[in-house]
């Protein structure tokens, strides 16, 4: 066993913590000889490596779709078709900003979904109009003309106007407040920001690290660099290479920064794949975005119902055990790894005369994933072992379920797929809830997990995509 926690400390440092193939490992422990530190696995398809950026690069948007999904006002198609109607305003700031316009449009998707009046602060001095600028950004860095009190005592009078539907004298408001405050000014607020992003790239020298210090700033992302310890690398770089235990002062730079700015630019691409997909594919557009809201992550994009295996019974899944599609949990085994089975697991089998075992399974890659995660948690924060609360069920057990817990879906359940599984949040301490954060936020990364916090527990979905990480270890 000694031998497997070396593997496991090596991969935790060399690879970016990546997920060990443990169904390899429980079969032959001593069938590869221990890793040394610092030696690099070459076959391992998480390492960072700059040949794989555009690939880790897409992964990420992918992963961090679901959230513009949900929360485009209308949906996904028609946000889309309100940013599309800027498209020549947008391509004449990409031009002076010397970005691409698809990149310009993916931002003005992802901060307003084409909306020119969207404010997130009712006072106006934070972010307003088409992309989100902050009313001391405006004044002091874009040189715009900003007026807060002046566009919300208009704001006041156009609301009235609106809701008698003056049109002519909503119109006429509109303007004033346009001229007051630029910043409700579409082509001013598309210039504005092209300023903005050659300003960036002149101090940091990239536009992907341009882009993604519209979110989180210039200064807060040359810190980053800085901890980092190098200058004009990509972002790709810089946020896969850096994780607790590699360049853990830059991950720590980036993690501090709270509301998802690390993942900026991801979910910029992801809002750009939006936008493509609506006009060349809108129907693959709808279907994506059907699937997104589906659920409160975008677990049924990684297992759509109709396309994915459920077990309808407690024979159906005995045979699944049979056939080697569902594995049983190693008790032993993630105890090691730092993943402890709760002991109320499949309290209902009695009802359907079947053992508490039979409810206490998953697939292969995603036993991988969950023994692997627990492993990196334990070594990263050196806590007690998070306790999975759940993973498989039959649709039979979860009629069962439905009538005691709230948090059962009626619905499709991904639990009856045997790709998700629920880990408890009752934290042995806030170092192990930080390290399982980074754990989700990583995975999610490589689009290889969908995850939502629930009242009691953490609900993960393992993308069929893990399966490709059993070449991590050789056999």
């Amino acid at each position: 066993m000694a031998s497997l926690v070396r593997r496991v400390l090596v991969l935790l440092v060399v690879v970016v913590l990546t997920v060990v193939a443990v169904v390899v490992l429980f079969e032959d422990e001593t069938s590869s000889p221990p890793l040394v530190p610092g030696t690099t696995v070459d076959n391992d398809p998480l390492a960072y490596t700059e040949g794989r950026e555009d690939e880790f690069a897409a992964a990420a948007a992918r992963g961090h779709a679901h959230v513009i999904y949900a929360k485009s006002p209308g949906g996904a198609r028609a946000s889309a078709q309100r940013v599309a109607q800027y498209r020549s305003l947008v391509e004449a700031a990409a031009e002076t900003a010397d970005v691409e316009p698809d990149t310009l449009e993916g931002l003005v998707l992802l901060e307003s979904a084409g909306r020119a009046d969207a404010a997130a602060d009712p006072q106006l001095e934070g972010a307003v109009g088409l992309t989100q600028i902050l009313a001391e950004t405006g004044r002091n860095l874009l040189e715009m003309q900003v007026d807060p009190a002046g566009a919300r005592r208009i704001g006041r009078s156009l609301r009235r106007a609106e809701r008698k539907r003056d049109t002519a004298l909503v119109e006429r408001l509109r303007e004033r407040r346009r001229r007051i405050d630029e910043r409700f000014d579409p082509p001013k607020a598309l210039a504005a920001t092209a300023r903005y992003l050659l300003i960036a790239r002149e101090e940091l020298g990239r536009t992907d690290l341009a882009v993604q210090s519209y979110h989180m700033g210039i200064g807060n992302l040359q810190n980053a660099l800085r901890d980092y310890g190098e200058d004009e690398i990509s972002y790709a770089r810089l946020y896969f290479d850096s994780t607790p235990v590699n360049h853990a002062k830059a991950y720590r730079r980036l993690a501090a920064l709270g509301d998802d700015s690390a993942t900026y630019l991801w979910r910029v691409m992801a809002a750009r794949e939006i936008m493509r997909l609506y006009r060349s594919d809108p129907d693959e557009l709808d279907r994506l975005s059907e699937l997104q809201n589906a659920k409160n992550s975008a677990e049924e994009v990684l297992h759509p119902q109709g396309e994915t295996e459920q077990f309808a019974t407690p024979d159906d899944l005995r045979a699944a055990y049979d056939d080697g599609l569902i594995v049983a949990l190693p008790r032993a085994d993630l105890l090691e790894r730092g993943i402890a089975i709760d002991r109320g697991m499949g309290e209902l089998a009695s009802r359907l005369k079947r053992s508490r075992t039979t409810y206490r399974g998953l697939r292969k890659p995603a036993l991988d994933l969950l023994a692997y995660v627990g492993a990196a948690v334990k070594e990263i924060s050196g806590a007690e072992p998070l306790v999975v609360t759940s993973t498989v069920r039959d649709r039979a057990y979860q009629r069962l379920l439905l009538r005691r817990n709230r948090e059962a879906t009626p619905n499709y359940s991904l639990h009856t797929t045997g790709w998700s599984f629920d880990i408890l949040r009752t934290y042995a301490s806030r170092a192990q809830a930080l390290a399982f954060e980074f754990m989700l936020g990583r995975l999610q990364s490589h689009n290889l997990i969908a995850w939502v916090r629930e009242p009691a527990a953490i609900h993960v979905t393992v993308s069929a995509e893990a399966e490709r990480l059993a070449a991590v270890v050789s056999p």
